[in-house]
C-alpha cells in the first residue's frame, strides 16, 4: 500500500514565500537531472534546455472569483466561484455554510445570488440575478491560496505572462517564473513553445484524507489541447527533442491527452487523472515545478516523475526538497523551482 505518510516533509513556515521574487526569473531553480543536485537560478533554465526541446506552458488565466457579500441578517460571506455550470450559475464554495443553505441569499452590493442546490463536496450552486462575470470584473479578488497572507503589491505577478484564456482559481505556478525576455532567448536557441489550457479547480489543491492514497479520488478538471500543440509535439518527438511540461497541471493535460507514439490528441475533455508513483509516462520527457505541500497529489506527482526518469522516485524527491530546506529555497506558488529530466 502506498501511504499519504511516505509523502511527508518537515517545513519551517518561513520558507513558505509571501511575495514573489523580484523579478520573474531571479528565483532559484533546483535541478535534478542526474546523480547531483544543481543550485542554479531560474534563468539558467536555457542552459538545461537543448535545441528541438518543445516547451509545454499552462495559458490559463486565474479569474477574479474571490467575491465578498452580506447576509439578510447582516453577516458576511465569502463565496468562492469554480465553474460555471449554466446560464448566471456556478458552483461554489462558501463561507459561513450553515447559514448558505439552499434557498438562502446573499447579496453583493445592490444583486443578488440565491443558493439553488448543493454539491456533493460541499460546494453551493448559485444563481446570480446579474452577469457574474461582469460581478468578478467589479468586485470580484485573485483567490490566493489560504498559506499566503499578503496580497502582492502586483496583483499580475499571480498571472504567467502566456495567461490568456479565463477560467482558473488557482495559477499554474510553475509558469510564474517565466518572462517574455526569457521566452524570447530560448525561442532563439531553438527551443520551441506550445500552449494547452487546464483550468486548475479546487481538486488540485483538495488535501488527501485517507492513509491509503488509492482510495483518494481528485476532481475533474477541464482541458484543452489545440491542433497546434498537438503537431508541435508530434513534430518535437519526431525530431528528438523533449516535450518539457511546465506545472503539473500540463502533465496531467499531456497525459490525459496521450495518444500513440507520445503523441497527444487534441480536443476537449475533462481529468480527473491522479498522476502517483508507478504510472506510466506516455508524453512528458522533463518537467519544470514549484516545490509543493506535503502530503499532497502534486508531490505524489514529481515523485512518480522522479521515479519513471530513473531519478529515485520518492524517496530522491524527499531528499531533494530536503536539501532545499537547507539551503533555504523558498516553497509554494511564489516560492522557487525543480526542474527534472532523464539525463
Amino acid at each position: 500500500m502506498m501511504r499519504l505518510s511516505d509523502f511527508d516533509y518537515s517545513l519551517p513556515e518561513e520558507l513558505i514565500a509571501q511575495q514573489p521574487a523580484a523579478r520573474r526569473d531571479e528565483s532559484r531553480l533546483l535541478a535534478l537531472c542526474g546523480p547531483q543536485l544543481r543550485h542554479l537560478a531560474f534563468r539558467d533554465l536555457r542552459d538545461l534546455l537543448r535545441p528541438g526541446d518543445l516547451l509545454v506552458v499552462n495559458d490559463t488565466r486565474v479569474l477574479p472569483a474571490r467575491l465578498f457579500g452580506t447576509l439578510p441578517g447582516g453577516g458576511r460571506a465569502e463565496v468562492l466561484l469554480i465553474e460555471e455550470v449554466g446560464a448566471r450559475t456556478w458552483s461554489a464554495l462558501v463561507r459561513p455554510g450553515r447559514k448558505l443553505r439552499e434557498g438562502a441569499a446573499v447579496a453583493f452590493g445592490e444583486t443578488t445570488a440565491t443558493v439553488t442546490g448543493l454539491g456533493p463536496d460541499g460546494e453551493r450552486i448559485l444563481c446570480f440575478e446579474a452577469d457574474p462575470a461582469a460581478l468578478m470584473a467589479t468586485r470580484g479578488r485573485l483567490p490566493l491560496p489560504p498559506y499566503i497572507h499578503q496580497t502582492p503589491e502586483d496583483e499580475t505577478r499571480y498571472q504567467t505572462v502566456f495567461a490568456e484564456r479565463p477560467g482558473a482559481i488557482a495559477a499554474p505556478t510553475a509558469g510564474l517564473h517565466f518572462t517574455g525576455l526569457l521566452l524570447a532567448e530560448l525561442a532563439g536557441r531553438g527551443v520551441g513553445l506550445a500552449r494547452v489550457t487546464l483550468h486548475v479547480g479546487p481538486g488540485t489543491f483538495r488535501p488527501v484524507q485517507v492513509e491509503d492514497v488509492s482510495l483518494h479520488r481528485m476532481h475533474a478538471e477541464r482541458y484543452e489541447v489545440p491542433e497546434a500543440a498537438a503537431r508541435a509535439i508530434a513534430a518535437a518527438r519526431a525530431a528528438g527533442g523533449r516535450v518539457v511540461a511546465v506545472g503539473t497541471t500540463v502533465v496531467r493535460t499531456l497525459e490525459a491527452a496521450a495518444g500513440p507514439g507520445g503523441g497527444v490528441s487534441p480536443g476537449r475533455g475533462a481529468t480527473d487523472l491522479f498522476i502517483r508513483p508507478g504510472f506510466e509516462f506516455r508524453v512528458v520527457d522533463a518537467l519544470v515545478t514549484n516545490f509543493h505541500l506535503p502530503r499532497s497529489t502534486l508531490l505524489m506527482l514529481v515523485a512518480a516523475f522522479a521515479e519513471h526518469a530513473g531519478l529515485g522516485g520518492g524517496d530522491r524527491v524527499l531528499a531533494a526538497y530536503a536539501a532545499a530546506v537547507a539551503a533555504r529555497y523558498r516553497f509554494f506558488s511564489f516560492g522557487d523551482a525543480m526542474f527534472l529530466s532523464r539525463e
